[in-house]
């Protein structure tokens, strides 16, 4: 079972990047999280369907393949201004074409968020589920919201607290659940 981690932040020390972390020291044995990679992130321009048509840029075939040979998603994303980051959206826009037959179409996808507010990136996840429908993804309605974000991680990467900790390791294992019932 290969999962595909996606943190949204290009920090160091990104409380995402930590979390999508977190969650690959929950996989079962059989079962490999790769994240996408942050030079491709950073890489990657605007959107541009020019560019697209041409493959102009070898950032968008490496997420694009990444993302095709996984058989779920896990994306962790930070809330900036109550919504997803610029960055996240840019790649959900590269991997959404060519529609209908985009990388995303009918993949598991379970999104998760960290943020040094109450209320733990509520809206970020919000849109970004309302995007990746939109592009056709499965997108698990189970949620995971780490508040206080700054204050979640253990020295070892783990989540400091037991419930947010079961949490996680609940939804990573649905995912491979449904994701595995998907490809049977």
């Amino acid at each position: 079972m290969r999962l595909v981690g996606i943190s949204g932040s290009l920090r160091r020390g990104s409380y995402n990047t930590a979390l999508v972390d977190a969650a690959a020291a929950e996989l079962p044995e059989g079962a490999e999280l790769v994240r996408v990679s942050e030079l491709a992130l950073r890489l990657l321009p605007f959107y541009d369907e020019e560019l697209d048509v041409r493959n102009a840029v070898p950032a968008v075939g490496e997420i694009r393949r990444t993302l095709a040979a996984a058989d779920a998603v896990l994306i962790a994303t930070p809330e900036y201004n109550g919504s997803m980051p610029g960055v996240l959206k840019n790649v959900l826009d590269w991997a959404s074409r060519p529609y209908p037959g985009n990388c995303l179409l009918d993949k598991r996808v379970a999104v998760v968020s960290a943020s040094p507010g109450y209320f733990g990136g509520a809206w970020a996840q919000a849109d970004l589920r309302r995007v990746l429908k939109t592009i056709g993804a499965d997108v698990l309605e189970t949620e995971l919201r780490i508040p206080a974000a700054h204050t979640a991680f253990a020295a070892d990467g783990r989540l400091h607290d037991p419930v947010q900790a079961a949490g996680l390791r609940s939804l990573v294992r649905e995912l491979i659940s449904a994701a595995g019932r998907r490809a049977a």
